[in-house]
């Protein structure tokens, strides 16, 4: 074998310039994917599993429920007949708290001070220390614990007197549009005067129920109040009735079914800090009273739901 064969054999002949440059170019692709892989995982951090965002939705949510609860609204139940029928035994209620919020109110923001007329939802704050009160007799409601729900009659500094079915605020007849009403008899003692727990709603003298379309119009005095016939037919002739000084920070309140409300004229006034807020409007009307399906669980169940909610009242403003 010849030198130049020997040595053709063992030279590698060198790339060309279009090779080169491909390979380059390969080098730099995956160098750059690479670079941009990086770049990704050091912007959006670690991959996070399908549980860990839901969870943490979870958290956000909780939060978000926490604090308007809070601050904001709070939901409640009506037990008792007290502010039938602008208020039905069991309708479910949404609260604005935010608006009576403790502390300096600023302009910028949806507060304002407590109106007459208002509607509010308070803690009980039991027997008032006067004499006056002291010996009236009331429930064994336990104090500070229990949602009371009535509107506001008298505001601090006020004089209120009742006068049979009439109130008069510092010397002057308060303006309300005074409906005669029959509370339905109670079941243990059949007194028409006290309401039976689940009557819903009040009723004419000729049984009709007092709602839809057979609610009276409250014909601009703002609110209807309801009365028994016998208290509307009496009341002319009361020349005199009770009188109440309303103290500084503290709040007369009534309920719109006035024969059958415990209110400020037995157990005295509402501290100014034990309000909760103002009544909104009615998500949710529930009848209590009205018969229970016999069907097997879970049908019973929807069908007491779909049969018995007053679907009419939800979405009812109060006021």
């Amino acid at each position: 074998m010849s030198k130049e064969q020997s040595g053709a054999a063992g030279l590698a002949e060198p790339p060309s310039e279009t090779e080169g440059a491909k390979v380059r170019a390969s080098d730099a692709a995956r160098g750059g994917a690479g670079t941009a892989k990086e770049e990704a995982h050091t912007a959006h951090g670690p991959h996070r599993s399908v549980f860990r965002e839901y969870f943490e939705s979870l958290v956000v949510t909780a939060i978000m429920a926490l604090f308007g609860m809070t601050f904001v609204v709070q939901a409640v139940k009506v037990p008792t007949g007290s502010m039938q029928n602008t208020i039905i035994i069991g309708d479910h209620l949404l609260v604005n708290k935010f608006i009576f919020a403790p502390g300096p109110i600023l302009p910028f923001l949806p507060q304002r001070e407590i109106r007459r007329g208002d509607i509010i939802v308070f803690k009980y704050p039991g027997k008032f220390q006067s004499e006056q009160f002291q010996k009236k007799r009331v429930s064994d409601t336990v104090p500070f614990k229990t949602n009371y729900v009535k509107r506001v009659i008298g505001l601090p500094g006020d004089r209120v007197e009742v006068r049979g079915a009439q109130v008069v605020i510092n010397g002057q007849p308060l303006e309300e549009h005074r409906v005669a009403a029959i509370n339905p008899p109670n079941e243990d003692d059949k007194d028409m005067s006290n309401g039976d727990e689940k009557g819903a709603p009040l009723k004419d003298e000729r049984g009709v129920p007092l709602t839809d379309a057979n609610a009276p119009a409250p014909d601009g005095f703002g609110y209807n109040v309801f009365w028994s016939p016998e208290s509307l037919e009496d009341s002319p002739l009361v020349t005199r009735g009770e009188e109440f000084d309303v103290p500084a920070n503290h709040y007369f309140v009534m309920g719109d079914n006035r024969d059958n409300s415990e209110d400020s004229r037995y157990w005295g006034f509402v501290p100014r800090d034990l309000v909760i807020g103002r009544a909104m409007f009615v998500y949710w009307s529930y009848d209590e009273s009205a018969p229970r399906s016999e069907a097997a669980f879970p049908l019973n169940v929807l069908s007491d739901f779909f049969g018995n909610t007053r679907w009419r009242r939800t979405g009812t403003l109060v006021k």
